[in-house]
């Protein structure tokens, strides 16, 4: 049977563009499936959503042309705070504290707006030949054979491909039909996501700061504005998003301390509930899972979308090298080569947001000792701190081609 696309990606949210895009850049020809328009996906209006991609997540965006049109929008990342302790009541003076200076690639990362770098994917995506918009489309089914996939939708005739890739988040309708089991677990918590406009400058600082009900996340957008993920019990968060605005600042004042001056919403709020989300298997037959789709974590690290990217930039090079040898694209062989270099990375990171999550979200006063030793301890040593901003610069492990340097 003919195939009309080599590679089908379902799900045009912020890894389905990039993976489009580092496929056709390599020859592919791909069709991006999503069951919203592209008006509705581009126009998004500033709500509060950031990201803090990684060094090596900026590499990957480059590389496929998209970074020169956020890059003014960025706001590098140049050192990262840690601190523990209760709302109103100040941090703890036991802290780490970590400075891009200590490492020779440049900035930690960067924090960009959701509005931002979606418009700049979708506007790459519509500028690439090699790629095939099918907007306003649900996938309602897919039939493999030896050959390839065939995807049916709730209408028009089926698409068929060599392979199929689930980008379509924790409740992938792609992982479902392809019979791929998830193991998973609700946090109690819900996060609560804002920005904020400030009197002082944030110098590029995020602040991570630990409170029982859940960790608060300052991170630093371009002028004096910064986005706040801040986690809390269900009934807390329920009760607290349904504050007017001046009340929710009220809220959110003991616990975002005063050191950046009065601050004000900039921006929509909103929230949603926090669990982990992990599929056993990241490959099926003629189908492979990125991103949500294969691995949702707490955001307690901000490390969910730059572990999608790097399951991108992998996906995409054993997908280029399987190609390269003449190998047929979405063979079991290649999908497996896929599954063992990400599978352990992803599982890790389940994990070690998992922990931290429990280690930090209580007020045991033995616990909060021995975390708050170990902060200052690794702060202190050279050795363990150059490891920790290596790590959250993307910068450890077995890299793709697209994420490592020039």
């Amino acid at each position: 049977m003919t195939n009309d696309t080599d590679i089908a990606i379902i799900g045009g949210g912020l890894n389905g563009p990039t993976l489009a895009l580092a496929l056709a850049r390599s020859g592919q020809r791909v069709t991006l499936i999503d069951s919203a328009t592209t008006q509705v996906r581009k126009n998004a209006g500033f709500d509060g959503r950031a990201y803090a991609l990684a060094l090596t997540s900026m590499r990957l965006l480059r590389g496929i042309g998209v970074w020169d049109a956020v890059a003014d929008h960025a706001q590098p990342m140049l050192q990262i705070k840690v601190t523990d302790g209760r709302a109103g009541e100040g941090p703890s003076p036991l802290a780490m504290q970590f400075d891009h200076a200590e490492i020779e690639e440049g900035p930690m990362g960067y924090m960009v707006e959701d509005r931002h770098l979606r418009r700049a994917l979708l506007d790459a995506v519509s500028d690439e030949a090699r790629i095939t918009q099918m907007n306003g489309k649900t996938v309602v089914g897919q039939t493999v054979d030896a050959t390839g996939i065939t995807l049916a939708f709730n209408k028009g005739k089926p698409l068929r491909a060599a392979l199929a890739v689930g980008a379509d988040g924790r409740d992938s309708g792609t992982a479902n039909r392809a019979g791929i089991k998830r193991i998973g677990w609700g946090y109690a918590q819900n996060a609560l996501v804002c920005a904020i406009q400030h009197e002082a400058p944030h110098h590029g600082v995020a602040h991570q700061f630990f409170m029982p009900p859940g960790p608060l996340a300052l991170l630093p957008l371009t002028g004096n504005r910064s986005s706040i993920v801040w986690s809390e019990s269900v009934s807390n968060a329920a009760a607290i998003n349904a504050l007017p605005d001046a009340d929710y600042l009220e809220v959110l004042r003991p616990r975002f301390g005063s050191f950046l001056g009065e601050i004000s919403l900039a921006g929509a709020r909103y929230t949603f509930p926090l669990s982990l989300s992990l599929a056993l298997e990241m490959v099926a037959p003629r189908v492979a899972l990125v991103g949500d789709a294969a691995h949702g974590v707490h955001p307690i690290a901000g490390q969910g979308l730059n572990a999608g990217m790097r399951d991108v930039a992998a996906l995409a090079q054993v997908i280029e090298e399987a190609a390269m040898r003449g190998e047929e694209i979405g063979n079991i062989a290649m999908l497996q080569r896929y599954q063992q270099w990400r599978r352990f990375d992803n599982a890790t990171l389940a994990l070690a947001t998992d922990s931290f999550n429990r280690l930090f979200s209580n007020d045991n006063p033995l616990m909060r000792l021995a975390r708050d030793v170990g902060m200052a301890a690794i702060s202190a040593l050279p050795g363990l701190r150059r490891g920790f901003i290596r790590e959250a610069a993307g910068l450890t492990g077995e890299l793709p081609r697209l994420m490592q340097g020039d």
